[in-house]
């Protein structure tokens, strides 16, 4: 992997401590510019680190992880998979053994066979250096809470599913999913989830590092209330045509969001890109 874009305008200090800037294939280690290697977990971890807390009040950061290919699909047959690659498996299990929880939508969870995030030796001592439970929890937003109770998502979490929805929702669905041991947390007044709401619910609960992984609709209610803070975007060298989703979806907002790029690695042709929101 390479780090393509320095994250100062000048040089920027990688993972393993040493400056690097903007570098091709042919650099090697010792000469100052990027070397074309596999980064460790701890490397990676370091790279997406969230921001440093700059004072005591529990602020959350909302990142988003999502892949699109060079035709701006999301997904391939319904699902983000064919399209992904070992590389970005190992940045998107990085990026939520760093998260507190991970927030989901309903319709991703039945399309994506959704499991509980599992815990992971490499990154147990900082998770319980930081205050953090042994694996992220799923918060699964659902205004009608039609899920399946026997996945492992409910069946078999190392920490409790949280399921996000309004206040408006079927008091007998609520009941079914609290007894399947989710815990339903209330963020919107009517139906659905007002997306605001459910950053400050999750923040409330003690879950200040939050990413978000899709799909499409979530992530363009998100942007549409202006709480997203950064996006992890994967641009997967492939192209797929047909009518797949875009990574966010809903009506388009009035003037576009400007976000700045932090950081860029490739791996193999993929780009993994970093954007925090202007």
């Amino acid at each position: 992997m390479r780090r393509l874009f320095p994250v100062t305008e000048e040089t920027v200090a990688d993972a393993s401590g040493g400056a690097v800037s903007a570098g091709g294939a042919g650099d090697s280690p010792g000469s100052g510019r990027a070397v074309d290697r596999e980064w460790s977990l701890d490397e990676l971890a370091a790279a997406y680190a969230y921001p440093e807390r700059t004072n005591e009040r529990r602020e959350a950061w909302l990142r988003a992880n999502m892949v699109s290919t060079l035709d701006g699909a999301a997904q391939h047959d319904g699902r983000s998979q064919p399209i992904s690659s070992a590389c970005d498996m190992r940045i998107f299990g990085t990026l939520r053994a760093l998260a507190d929880v991970v927030l989901v939508g309903a319709e991703t969870v039945r399309q994506e066979g959704y499991r509980p995030a599992r815990a992971r030796a490499e990154f147990a001592a900082a998770r319980e250096a930081a205050g953090q439970t042994e694996a992220a929890a799923i918060a699964i937003v659902s205004a009608s809470l039609e899920l399946d109770y026997s996945l492992p998502l409910f069946t078999s979490p190392l920490v409790p599913t949280l399921i996000l929805t309004g206040a408006a929702a079927a008091p007998d669905r609520v009941a079914a999913a609290e007894k399947a041991g989710a815990r339903v947390v209330v963020a919107g007044d009517g139906m659905g989830v007002d997306p605001a709401r459910a950053v400050q619910a999750l923040a409330e609960l003690g879950h200040t590092r939050l990413l978000a992984e899709g799909g499409p609709r979530l992530l363009g209610q998100l942007v549409a209330a202006e709480v997203l803070d950064e996006l992890c975007l994967t641009i997967s060298p492939m192209l797929t045509v047909g009518d797949a989703q875009r990574i966010s979806g809903g009506p388009s907002v009035p003037v576009p969001r400007h976000f700045e790029l932090v950081s860029l690695l490739e791996e193999s042709g993929f780009l993994f890109s970093r954007y925090h929101r202007s």
